[in-house]
C-alpha cells in the first residue's frame, strides 16, 4: 500500500516506523512539498498545522484516506482541548474535506509505545475512529505487519473521546505522573 506521512518528528517517524512494514511509504515536511500522495496520508503534525495542510493540499487529498492524530490541546494552558465539547479536531477536518475518508487514529498513543510495541507489558492498540468502514480496514491491514494491534473504536463521532483521552494522557505525561513511554494499554 502507498502511504504518505505528512511531518517527521518524533510521531511521524514512529508511525512511519511500523507502516514501513510491509507498505511503502514517503515523509513530507516543509521543507520537502508533496507532489503526490499514497492511498493513506497520516497528518503526524500538530493541531494547528492542518488548516495550512488543507488550504496547501486539500484538492489532492480528495477520495483519499487522511489520519488525523492530532489532540487539540490548549498548549497555553494545557487545561482544555481547543475544539467544542460536542466536536473534534477530527470532525473539524473532515468537515474541511468533506470528499476525503478522515479517520481519528494514534492519538492516544505516545511515540514510544509505537516505536516499541509496547506499553509496558501490553501490545501497543492503535484506536481507529472514522464513518467509512474500508477506511478503517485499510489502516488496519496496513499495520498487519507490525508489532501494533488495532481496534474500531466506532464512528468518527467517536474521536472526541478518544482525544479526550489522548489530552488526559499528555496532561499524566507533562506532569510527570507516567512516563512519556507508558500511557494506556488496552488487553483484548
Amino acid at each position: 500500500m502507498e502511504i504518505t506521512i505528512i511531518g517527521t518528528g518524533n510521531m511521524g517517524k514512529a508511525i512511519g516506523h511500523n507502516l514501513e512494514m510491509g507498505n511503502d511509504v514517503t515523509y513530507v515536511d516543509s521543507t520537502h512539498p508533496a507532489t503526490s500522495f499514497g492511498n493513506i496520508v497520516v497528518l503526524a503534525v500538530p493541531y494547528g498545522a492542518l488548516d495550512s495542510i488543507v488550504d496547501q493540499y486539500g484538492d489532492q487529498l480528495v477520495g483519499k484516506v487522511v489520519i488525523d492524530i492530532t489532540n487539540p490541546l490548549n498548549f497555553d494552558t494545557w487545561d482544555e482541548l481547543q475544539v467544542p465539547a460536542d466536536s473534534s479536531a477530527a470532525a473539524e477536518l473532515q468537515a474541511k474535506l468533506p470528499n476525503s475518508k478522515v479517520l481519528k487514529a494514534f492519538n492516544t498513543n505516545f511515540a514510544g509505545t509505537l516505536s516499541s510495541g509496547k506499553v509496558g507489558d501490553t501490545t501497543t492498540t492503535v484506536l481507529i475512529a472514522g464513518d467509512d468502514d474500508a477506511a478503517k480496514k485499510s489502516l488496519a491491514t496496513a499495520l498487519e505487519a507490525s508489532p501494533l494491534q488495532t481496534m474500531d473504536a466506532g464512528s468518527l463521532k467517536r474521536a472526541r473521546e478518544m482525544e479526550a483521552v489522548g489530552f488526559l494522557q499528555m496532561k499524566l505525561a507533562a506532569s510527570k505522573q507516567i512516563s512519556w513511554n507508558g500511557g494506556f494499554g488496552i488487553n483484548k
